[in-house]
């Protein structure tokens, strides 16, 4: 055999040695990404007609692109907080409103991705819109931030209500203006959800649920809101109008990291 046949052969031999490297690992991590238990669904297999707006799927959130852990644009829950999500809903429906979540399950990872942001105190693309009051170094002390959250457990939903028949709502264009998060509706980014006073996100002490410079049908529509919700079951968070949590959770201690996508709930039909 020629030097350059030797050559060549060994060349050609760490190629298929690396490449077999390549694809074990590929194959091992898919192997090991975590996955849903059974307790956990996709909404849309116990109600079909709650409207989903996973914002965190798209670029229009705090942070300003899609947050790591969202590969598809999908509420998962668990099944008793799916369950009485459909008993409200009914309700709702019964007076011409649809629920519309803006956000489920959350994995770790996402959480993880929030952290990351709100450190790098360079990165303020989104402030004028979703925390135009807020210094971003108060973040993490003010409670905007934190690096667990309730929505890792699966039982707790960010949501509000739309009145029906619903409007499309156009997509976000990123770069457009920004408009603070408490502006009039006239003026807010255009949600087609009735008006609660500020937009989804809104770090603002006027997003506290019963506020008092929230009044008229701005608090009505949020006490609407909370007293369907609390009659089947779940909790508000007091400084979040649109954060709920069914109780009792039944994974009230442990804080999962699955994607959110179909694949997370395989056993699911």
């Amino acid at each position: 055999m020629t030097r350059l046949s030797l050559v060549v052969r060994g060349l050609i031999t760490s190629f298929a040695a690396a490449l077999a490297l390549t694809t074990a690992s590929a194959t091992a991590q898919a192997k090991t990404e975590p996955k849903a238990p059974d307790g956990f669904v996709a909404l849309r297999t116990v109600d079909r007609t709650i409207i989903q707006e996973m914002r965190y799927f798209t670029p229009h959130n705090f942070v300003g692109e899609r947050i790591d852990g969202y590969r598809q644009p999908l509420c998962i829950l668990t099944r008793p907080a799916a369950e009485a999500l459909h008993e409200a809903q009914e309700t709702l429906l019964r007076q011409g409103y649809t629920l519309k979540v803006y956000d489920c399950y959350r994995p770790q990872r996402a959480v993880n991705h929030f952290v990351r942001w709100a450190q790098d105190l360079d990165d303020q693309a989104m402030k004028n819109e979703f925390y135009p009051n807020v210094d971003k170094t108060r973040l993490f002390a003010d409670g905007y931030i934190a690096e667990k959250s309730g929505h890792s457990r699966g039982s707790t939903v960010d949501l509000t209500i739309v009145k029906l028949p619903a409007r499309p709502t156009r997509p976000y264009a990123p770069g457009e203006p920004l408009v603070p998060c408490y502006a009039p509706q006239s003026e807010r980014f255009p949600d087609n959800t009735v008006d609660m006073g500020t937009g989804f996100d809104c770090f603002d002490t006027l997003s506290h649920t019963l506020d008092p410079r929230i009044q008229g049908e701005q608090r009505a529509n949020r006490l609407l809101l909370k007293n369907v919700l609390e009659d089947l079951g779940f909790v508000n968070l007091a400084e979040e109008w649109w954060h709920y949590t069914y109780k009792p959770e039944p994974y009230p201690d442990t804080y999962f990291d699955f994607p959110v996508s179909a694949k997370s709930l395989a056993h699911d039909h």
